[in-house]
């Protein structure tokens, strides 16, 4: 049984026998009163999002889920494609499964496909990615004084806050959880 104060983000819990993922939560101590945990929840089955607050004290199921190392290969019109090393295994997987995740997918990524009940349903990320600069707007000398940032495209397509000396065709070291920019990395 896992209790409000086992909490995180990705954490799979059982409400009322279905599966959900703790999207983000917000642990709220009032002045009076109890406290209680704001909740945003994903239902691992259907994707739904649910908005929810519980009380100092309750309980939840842990579900049977079971987590297998799998390698990204590629995305079609059936959706993102994965694939077991140890059996070659493959599946396909709908975008709406992988939501944010789907913005970190390069090829040959090992993730963690999380399955409910032997059906696969989500990925599990390494805690970042190295992913490289597509488009950004060239820096200016002598603007690297004040914490100032611009937006910056990656190969997947999405857009990350760097700092201005980053370039077109540099690698950076992107958080999965947060999706922020964490430093650029060189790989010589």
């Amino acid at each position: 049984m896992y209790d409000l104060s086992d909490f995180k983000k990705g954490l799979k819990i059982l409400i009322d026998g279905e599966p959900w993922s703790v999207v983000d939560f917000q642990h709220v101590k009032p002045g009076k009163g109890n406290q209680f945990t704001r909740t945003k929840l994903k239902h691992l089955i259907n994707g739904n999002n649910l908005e929810r607050t519980f009380k100092s004290g309750e309980k939840f199921g842990v579900p049977d889920v079971a987590f297998k190392d799998m390698d990204y290969l590629y995305k079609d019109e059936n959706g993102f494609n994965f694939m077991d090393q140890s059996s070659y295994e493959q599946i396909s997987l709908d975008a709406d499964f992988l939501g944010d995740a789907a913005n970190y997918l390069t090829e040959n990524l090992q993730v963690k496909v999380v399955f409910f009940n032997e059906r696969a349903v989500g990925v599990e990320l390494p805690k970042s990615v190295v992913l490289k600069v597509t488009q950004t707007d060239p820096g200016h000398k002598g603007n690297t004084v004040t914490n100032t940032y611009k937006p910056a495209t990656l190969e997947t397509g999405h857009v990350v806050q760097v700092p201005l000396h980053i370039a077109e065709g540099d690698m950076l070291k992107v958080n999965t959880t947060d999706g922020a920019y964490v430093e650029r990395v060189n790989l010589k």
